[in-house]
Parts: C-alpha cells; sequence; structure tokens
C-alpha cells in the first residue's frame, strides 16, 4: 500500500489493505448544522464509489440529502428536556403509560436507519405531563446519531430528571438495517431493550405491573 505522508502528517489516517490511499480525517469539534458540508460530503462520496455526481440523476442528490439530514438530525439542534418542562400537579399516584410510539433513528455505527416502536411509563410523585410531549421526547432523542441502548437510557434519565417521578420504564423495539441489508443480512431480528429506574427497578410487583401493561400491546 502506498502511504502518503504528508496525510499523515496533515491529520489523516489511512485504512484497509487494498485502498492505495484511503483518507480518514482527523476528528473536528462538534459544530452547527452546515449544509454547505453536507452537500459538499455527498458529492464526494458519490465520487468516491466511482458516480458520477453531475449526471441528470444525482445532480440535485446532494441538496436533497442536506435536506433530509437537517430534517432528521434535528434532534442535535433539540434540548429534550424542553418537551418536560411544561408539567401539571395532580394528585395521581397511578402508572402513566404511552406505548407503541412510532420512531426512526439512524445508527452511528453505519449511518443506517432503525426504527420501531417505544413505550414509555412513569409513575407521578405529584407531576404529570402532556402525552404528546413524551413522544416528541422520544422523537428529541431518535432523531441524531444514536444507539438503541443509550437512546433507551436517554428517554429514562430525562423522565426522572425533569418529572422527577417515584419511577420511570422505557422499553425500545427496532429493527436495524445495518443487520438487515449489510453484515449477518438477518431480516427478522428484532431488538429489544428497557431502562428501568425507581420503583420500578427495586420493586418486583411495579415491575410486574408495569411490563403487563406494556405486554398488552401485543395480545
Amino acid at each position: 500500500m502506498l502511504i502518503h505522508q504528508p496525510l499523515i502528517e496533515a491529520g489523516f489516517g489511512l485504512v484497509g489493505k487494498d485502498e492505495e490511499s484511503v483518507r480518514v480525517p482527523s476528528r473536528r469539534p462538534p459544530g452547527r448544522f452546515s449544509k454547505t458540508g453536507i452537500q459538499n460530503a455527498v458529492r464526494d462520496l458519490l465520487i468516491a464509489i466511482g458516480e458520477d455526481p453531475d449526471r441528470e440523476g444525482l445532480k440535485d442528490t446532494p441538496k436533497r440529502v442536506a435536506r433530509m439530514y437537517q430534517e432528521i438530525f434535528a434532534g442535535l439542534q433539540a434540548d429534550p428536556a424542553a418537551h418536560l418542562k411544561r408539567v401539571f400537579h395532580e394528585k395521581y399516584d397511578e402508572i402513566v403509560l404511552l406505548r407503541d410510539i412510532d420512531f426512526h433513528s439512524l445508527c452511528e455505527h453505519h449511518l443506517l436507519p432503525f426504527y420501531g416502536k417505544a413505550h414509555v411509563a412513569y409513575l407521578p410523585d405529584g407531576k404529570v405531563v402532556g402525552l404528546s410531549k413524551l413522544a416528541r421526547t422520544v422523537e428529541a432523542f431518535a432523531r441524531r446519531p444514536q444507539v438503541q441502548e443509550r437512546m433507551t437510557c436517554q428517554i429514562a434519565d430525562a423522565l426522572m430528571e425533569h418529572l422527577a417521578p417515584k419511577g420511570a420504564v422505557v422499553v425500545v423495539e427496532a429493527v436495524h438495517l445495518c443487520m438487515r441489508m449489510r453484515g449477518v443480512q438477518k431480516p427478522d431480528g428484532t431488538m429489544v431493550t428497557s431502562a428501568l429506574r425507581g420503583v420500578f427497578k427495586e420493586n418486583a410487583a411495579s415491575r410486574t405491573e408495569v411490563m403487563g401493561l406494556i405486554n398488552g400491546s401485543r395480545r
């Protein structure tokens, strides 16, 4: 493999055994969303896979991808806590559950979609929140490069921090195109993750009750 020393000195690494000079840029600090940056990157990607970015079908692809990324990565510019700040004080002390919340996200390992349903529950301690805010909280965490395990915990932790409930549970069921389209190529696998907080983690009876309500969506 031909190694270009100036590229290494400039902060570029080389990957792969067969590529002559595959460059991986050094890590840059996160910044604001840049449509121009995405368009340039998509154009370079098309060239790198051997396509002609100026042909009719691809000419506007960089712009389309930039608009798409602005939408599907909107969670990077959002504050998920904003949806949980407006609460109502109620003496309700039973489980609140919103199940079958559809979501779409992108796996940060291959930038391929994973999607499915999230089930979100909490046991109030004097404060409740509008149901739509639970769905918006899921969206805020889903619309960013993610891994399902982390997203599940982030939603549960946000509920605990901003609603201060007696407990919270988040269960996420998703299919991952990085497993269906490439690699092992298993089309029927579904990944299930859960995060239990407070009373639902500490008390078996409470945990059984909330899981029974969540599993009712499959009956």
